[in-house]
C-alpha cells in the first residue's frame, strides 16, 4: 500500500513538473487562456470549494456558520428518508436517460449519417429543438394535465374511454412513467448534435483503408474505425448526458408539482433546492451538493475507462 502511494505521489510530482515546463515553453498560449481560467476558477472552482466547507457547518445565511463536523452527512444518509427517495429517483432517471439516451443519440446519428441532406437536417432539428427551447416540457404539461382541460384526458372522455380524469402527473403510481420519457426526449439533443458533427468529420479514406486491411461488415467498421475516431465526441456526449441526468429538477418540479405527491418525483437537485432556497439550510444543502458532485465525478471516471476500451 505504501509502495503504491509512493508511486502515485511520484507520478503526480512528475506531472506537475511537466506542466510547469510546458507553461514556461508555451507561456504566450497560456496567457490567452488566462481570462477563461480566472473566470472558471472564480465561478466554478471557488464556489465548489466553498460549498464543501459549508457542508461541514450549520449555516442559514443570516448567522455565522457553525462548524458541526460530519453531522450533515450523517443526517443525510441515516435520517433523511426523502433523500433516499431522491437518490432512487435520480439514479432511475440517470440510468434510463443517461446510458439509454446516450446510446439512442449515437445510434440515431449513425443511422441518419447516410441519409440525404434535407432529411438529415429535419431529423437533427427534431432532436435538437428541445435543447434550445428550455420550456418545451410545458407542452407535455398541457397534454397530460390532470383535469378535463388536459388534451389527453379530454380525448379519452370524448371517446367514452374514461369517466373521470386520469391523474397522469400527480398519481405516484404512473407519474414517473410519464415524466421519464419526457426527460429522455429533452436530453437527446446536445449529444446527438455532437455525434452528427463527429460522424461528418471522419475521413472516408480510413474506411477504404479498413476494407483493404480486412474489415468485412458495418459492425467491424463501426468498432474499429468510427468509434475510435469519435472518442472526443463520445466523451463530450457522456459528460453532457451525466450532467443532464443528475441535474434533473425543473422538469419534475413543473410537471409533478413542488413538492410532488408523497415526494414521488423528488430528485437530488430538487432536494437541494428545497433545503437551499426554501428552508435556507445552506449547510445541509451544501452537503447534498457535495454528494452529488462526487457521484458525478465517479460516474465520469467510470465512463472514461469504458471509452478507453473502444476500438481495442
Amino acid at each position: 500500500m505504501s509502495e503504491k502511494l509512493d508511486k502515485y505521489i511520484a507520478k503526480k510530482k512528475l506531472s506537475i513538473s511537466d506542466l510547469g515546463r510546458n507553461i514556461r515553453v508555451n507561456k504566450v498560449c497560456y496567457l490567452f487562456l488566462l481570462p477563461y481560467a480566472v473566470l472558471f476558477i472564480t465561478f466554478y472552482v471557488l464556489p465548489m470549494l466553498t460549498s464543501i466547507y459549508f457542508s461541514f457547518t450549520n449555516y442559514n445565511i443570516l448567522e455565522k456558520p457553525d462548524f458541526i463536523g460530519a453531522r450533515n452527512y450523517l443526517n443525510l444518509f441515516l435520517e433523511d428518508d426523502v433523500f433516499t427517495t431522491a437518490v432512487k429517483n435520480t439514479f432511475l432517471i440517470a440510468i434510463i436517460t443517461g446510458p439509454v439516451g446516450y446510446i439512442m443519440a449515437f445510434i440515431f446519428a449513425w443511422l441518419i449519417n447516410e441519409l440525404p441532406k434535407w432529411i438529415r437536417t429535419l431529423v437533427v432539428f427534431f432532436f435538437y429543438a428541445p435543447s434550445i427551447s428550455g420550456n418545451a416540457y410545458f407542452v407535455f404539461k398541457t397534454l397530460f394535465n390532470d383535469d378535463q382541460n388536459g388534451w389527453l384526458n379530454r380525448f379519452l372522455a370524448n371517446m367514452g374511454i374514461t369517466n373521470a380524469p386520469i391523474m397522469f402527473l400527480t398519481d405516484p403510481r404512473i407519474g414517473m412513467k410519464v415524466i421519464i420519457p419526457i426527460i429522455l426526449w429533452m436530453s437527446l439533443g446536445t449529444g446527438f448534435l455532437s455525434f452528427v458533427a463527429g460522424l461528418k468529420g471522419i475521413d472516408k479514406a480510413q474506411y477504404e483503408a479498413g476494407y483493404i486491411d480486412g474489415i468485412q461488415n458495418r459492425w467491424q467498421e463501426l468498432w474499429f474505425i468510427t468509434l475510435p475516431n469519435m472518442k472526443p465526441m463520445l466523451l463530450f456526449g457522456a459528460v453532457m448526458s451525466i450532467t443532464s441526468a443528475f441535474g434533473v429538477c425543473d422538469v419534475t418540479m413543473q410537471l409533478a408539482g413542488y413538492p410532488s405527491t408523497d415526494y414521488y418525483a423528488r430528485t437530488i437537485v430538487t432536494h437541494l433546492f428545497d433545503y437551499g432556497f426554501t428552508r435556507f439550510e445552506m449547510g445541509y444543502a451544501s452537503a447534498i451538493a457535495t454528494v452529488l458532485f462526487l457521484t458525478m465525478i465517479l460516474c465520469n471516471k467510470v465512463i472514461q475507462k469504458l471509452l478507453n476500451r473502444v476500438g481495442h
